[in-house]
């Protein structure tokens, strides 16, 4: 399970970054944070 989220976590971040490059400013801002949340470093949504 715990590698699930980190790859969960690393998509998401991804995404963010990927959003923000392609000026959706907001939307990567909250994948990041979501992503960041999810990780299992982060407080983990599932636990």
């Amino acid at each position: 399970m715990e590698t699930l989220l980190w790859i969960l976590a690393v998509v998401l971040v991804i995404a963010g970054i990927l959003a923000i490059v392609r000026r959706q400013l907001l939307w990567g801002i909250v994948l990041i944070v979501v992503g960041l949340l999810v990780g299992p470093g982060g407080v983990s949504v599932f636990t």
